[in-house]
């Protein structure tokens, strides 16, 4: 994918990397201590915020079952009581034991050899397991694979359409590709700023209420601020 430079769409990205990068500093995300506890994670947190993740993941760790084995092993039920924080908890349990399952049947168990795929091959093969969407695919790939992949959720579309970028209901997939040809194939730099955007859209720029005053980019926005009654 060629990718230009010095272009106006490259510094206006970066321009807004720097902004929020200054306001919220560094992220460091994601927070886990394996690469396997960063999967659980963004499989867990889909429609659902990070505290009540980090419950679920807390009382798997209590429980001796955040591994590989103790998920595959782990009776069903057992299983959604101990992420119930995360709702949707019993479909999620079958996300879980369906990604288990998959890296036991088909690379015996070794998250390595799955995770050590190029890039597009792991991303066509976390495709295939159920669960998996797109969001959590480029979340393995990037935080858990470490290859250059830019993350898109619904902040990133809510926040970019409100600086003027994209059109409402722009998809993932235009998304995604905006921002990789106009940034450089950088692992940190794709981590950092994904994590900067959820940063924002978590705490500012939410859908009703946003605080706009607050907002490091409200100068270079193009959102209207909710007006007090």
């Amino acid at each position: 994918m060629t990718r230009p430079k010095n272009n106006e769409a490259a510094k206006q990205l970066m321009a807004i990397y720097h902004l929020l990068y200054g306001h919220f500093g560094p992220r460091n995300w994601w927070p886990a201590q394996t690469v396997f506890e960063m999967i659980v994670g963004a499989i867990l947190v889909q429609n659902v915020s990070w505290k009540n993740t980090e419950i679920a993941i807390s009382n798997l760790k209590k429980q001796n079952l955040l591994s590989i084995e103790g998920l595959d092993q782990a009776p069903p039920e057992a299983l959604e009581e101990l992420i119930r924080s995360t709702r949707y908890y019993r479909i999620k349990a079958k996300k879980l034991k369906a990604f288990t399952r998959y890296v036991i049947e088909r690379y015996q168990g070794d998250l390595g050899k799955l995770l050590s795929l190029p890039l597009l091959t792991l991303r066509e093969e976390l495709l295939k397991i159920y669960g998996i969407g797109e969001e959590t695919a480029d979340s393995i790939i990037l935080y858990g694979s470490g290859q250059p992949i830019f993350v898109v959720d619904a902040y990133t579309g809510r926040i970019f359409q409100r600086l003027g970028i994209f059109k409402e209901k722009t998809d993932y997939k235009t998304m995604q590709i905006f921002f990789m040809q106009h940034l450089p194939p950088d692992v940190e730099l794709f981590n950092e700023y994904h994590a900067l955007i959820d940063c924002l859209g978590s705490r500012l720029c939410s859908s009703k209420k946003p605080g706009c005053g607050l907002c490091p980019l409200n100068e270079i926005c193009r959102h209207e601020e909710p007006k007090s009654v």
